[in-house]
């Protein structure tokens, strides 16, 4: 079983989403995996402080605080400031959040923990640690025990469960656009961009001269094939699919700047693989932003 890579201390839900995609995709080189966070599985009440309660679950303080030092610690082997991470304090503990709100629905689903992968896993780490002593050592410096550490473990097993299952269900095949942009600063640049085109100007000749987009400008502005979810620039997406092959869009304004797009083919197509996985990306954030409104967190701590 592959275990999520992790970065600085935090989980990252995007290594989950990869590690689930990799699973129904050939294989492909992946990075030793870091271990994971000290947060136990589904642990009873407790009176001992908390840092959040997740459908009454606890995260206790000193899990938080542990983490938080790991993630400070990472930052500063990196030599990265942590002034410049803005607040990552809270992160850390969403993290912690999501991860609970991962493994409580496979449990609800009837999920259990890999016991033989969880054994093997263990056995891992302690050959690379040079044996148990070394293992220990290391659980030490991290300030984990064994079973807290087997617990973490146990429990990112169940929020991956939790995200196969939500990326097994996207699609392989969607509705998708060919189509290009050019990008300009304003809206009058934009305006006289599509007085051109109107006149008769060849659309990717004028991007190649003018549009600010670098990634796309030396192909005449040309974004290849997207489904509906795949751009970051979702303005110039929502344009994208409102037109018909050939049809060229009004003004279009977005947080880069200001847009005019062509529609050049349309129908349904095969995901590539990073499209694919940029969709189960989104269906997993969009499962967790469903989840956290639906479910009973409090938080005890201040950023």
């Amino acid at each position: 079983m592959r275990f999520l890579r992790r970065l600085g201390g935090v989980l990252l839900i995007t290594s989950l989403i990869l590690t689930a995609c990799a699973r129904s995709s050939p294989p492909s080189a992946t990075s030793t995996p870091i271990p994971p966070s000290p947060t136990p599985v589904l642990p009873t009440p407790t009176s001992e402080p908390l840092a959040a309660t997740v459908d009454g679950a606890p995260i206790r303080l000193v899990e938080y605080q542990q983490e938080l030092a790991r993630f400070e610690a990472a930052q500063a082997t990196l030599g990265i400031d942590l002034a410049t991470l803005g607040d990552y304090r809270t992160r850390v503990l969403q993290a912690m959040v999501d991860r609970r709100l991962l493994a409580a629905a496979a449990v609800a689903d009837g999920g259990t923990p890999d016991a033989a992968a969880l054994e093997a896993t263990i056995a891992r780490l302690t050959t690379e640690r040079g044996g148990t002593d070394g293992l220990e050592a290391w659980l030490s410096e991290n300030e984990y025990t064994l079973d807290g550490f087997q617990a973490v473990l146990e429990e990112e097993m169940l929020a991956e469960q939790t995200v196969e299952q939500i990326v097994s269900a996207v699609p392989r095949t969607a509705e998708q656009v060919h189509a290009r942009h050019i990008l300009v600063t304003s809206r009058e640049q934009a305006q006289d961009v599509l007085d051109q085109l109107q006149a008769g100007a060849d659309f990717a000749s004028l991007a190649e001269k003018i549009s600010l987009d670098l990634s796309t400008r030396l192909a005449g502005g040309d974004l290849s094939w997207f489904p509906r979810g795949y751009l970051t620039m979702e303005p110039v997406e929502t344009a994208a699919f409102s037109l018909q092959p050939g049809e060229v869009s009004g003004i279009v304004e977005s947080d880069l700047g200001f847009h005019i797009v062509q529609t050049l083919e349309r129908e349904d197509r095969p995901l590539t693989s990073d499209a694919w996985q940029r969709l189960g990306k989104r269906a997993v954030e969009d499962w967790l932003m469903s989840r956290r409104a639906s479910a009973n967190i409090e938080t005890f701590v201040a950023p």
